[in-house]
């Protein structure tokens, strides 16, 4: 590693640890000049591509979900770090799939899991607009059946 003080390329490593997002940070000292500096170190990742619903295709982006998630979860009482924990669980999911493609629908079905169990008003709120319901009757059929899951586990 290259010193960004005197561009020495001997240092030594004086302290490694993770990340939350998943990077090694590692603190280094300069063999030549004795001054510290810290770099991170990345797994990376091969791309995963999105599929449209129009069969364009555009690299997997974190910040679309994210901005989704937060636009259904707007005005709740839902935690910045739990809708973190969603959109990573989410990136995780996408990544460690096969394939190097995944759909918009395949996308739209892991978010919606993710905010049933986080808040059921996100939920609908992401629904409505993810499943473009056509009228009331079919809203109404997405609320009974998050009803329905509801009552199972009480019984």
């Amino acid at each position: 590693m290259k010193c960004i003080y005197c561009n020495c390329t001997e240092s030594r490593v004086v302290d490694s640890r993770p990340t939350e997002d998943g990077a090694i940070r590692r603190r280094r000292e300069c063999e030549g000049c004795g001054r510290r500096f810290t770099t991170y170190e990345k797994i990376e990742m091969l791309p995963v591509f999105v599929v449209k619903k129009d069969k364009r295709r555009e690299a997997f982006d974190a910040d679309k979900v994210r901005r989704g998630i937060i636009k259904a979860c707007g005005k709740r009482p839902v935690a910045l770090d739990e809708i973190e924990k969603l959109v990573r669980s989410i990136e995780t999911s996408v990544s460690q799939q096969p394939e190097q493609e995944i759909t918009t629908d395949q996308i739209g079905q892991l978010v919606m899991e993710g905010l049933k169990e986080l808040d059921e008003v996100a939920y609908i709120r992401y629904a409505s607009v993810y499943r473009q319901f056509r009228d009331v009757q079919s809203f109404m059929q997405e609320l009974q059946q998050l009803l329905d899951t509801q009552k199972k586990p009480e019984e």
